[in-house]
């Protein structure tokens, strides 16, 4: 099994740690990103784009991920409390999930759009390499949380009558959420990472072309990119950078800051 690291989350309290974490962290990066197409990428082209289409791309591909995670945490949390519950299903599954943890997701990528595109559903290749780009880290997360429950904590549960499915719901979800909004902060941001490959799929498509893509914020970079179109590509970069931090502000920091009331030390 791999070693879990346990880090404490840091929620920004000062007004300069707000300050950058929402607004100067995305700029300097997006300011970067302008630098260098300015002076090593194509010409700006006129924007081709609305802000309302953007907008809508940038909603299609949070309900990828939105879909992907979903299913990922419904898979992920019944895993982590099998094993750890078993030590006969730990010794088997936790090799094979290593293993399969491993495996490059990207690999599977074109049997999955064939498999997909042979029913019509080309939408599920995309939701699938994202799910399996986010499930194992949410497992390995939760597992490591499961581990650092102290003992006396469930002989405290029987004494006051928890058993079965209420410990589980009591004490065992309570006991793991600080590591499950960590697993979850890094399994979306290793959706972001591959975002572009799960809709830009025309290139695992036999004879595919553009047209063929998903609609979404990682199709747009594809595309404005190959064309050239500087000025939307940074139109759209900015939109999915300023998304991105709002949500990691408004959510995740929020999340880590409850979860700290049940991490035990």
């Amino acid at each position: 099994m791999k070693h879990i690291r346990h880090r404490h989350g840091h929620y920004p309290v000062s007004i300069e740690e707000k300050l950058y974490s929402i607004v100067l962290g995305p700029l300097l990066l997006f300011a970067l990103l302008a630098f260098v197409l300015k002076y090593i990428g194509h010409p700006p082209m006129a924007t081709s784009i609305t802000v309302a289409t953007m907008m809508t791309a940038v909603l299609a591909t949070l309900g990828r991920l939105a879909v992907a995670y979903v299913f990922s945490v419904m898979c992920a949390i019944p895993i982590a409390l099998l094993i750890e519950h078993n030590r006969t299903f730990e010794t088997i599954l936790l090799p094979i999930f290593d293993v399969l943890e491993s495996v490059p997701n990207l690999a599977l990528l074109p049997a999955l759009v064939v498999f997909f595109g042979s029913f019509g559903f080309i939408e599920g290749a995309a939701i699938t390499i994202l799910f399996l780009n986010m499930v194992w880290t949410i497992v390995f997360a939760l597992v490591g949380g499961l581990q650092v429950i102290p003992h006396d904590m469930f002989s405290a549960g029987r004494v006051f009558g928890l058993r079965g499915f209420s410990m589980i719901r009591r004490l065992t979800l309570p006991a793991i959420f600080p590591q499950f909004v960590t697993g979850s902060i890094l399994a979306v941001a290793s959706g972001w990472n591959i975002i572009i490959v799960a809709e830009a799929l025309h290139v695992y498509l036999p004879q595919g072309t553009s047209a063929q893509d998903l609609f979404g914020i990682g199709t747009i970079l594809v595309q404005t990119s190959a064309v050239g179109d500087t000025a939307t590509y940074m139109l759209a970069f900015g939109v999915m950078i300023a998304m991105i931090a709002a949500f990691n502000f408004f959510v995740w920091q929020r999340l880590l800051h409850y979860s700290q009331r049940f991490r035990f030390e």
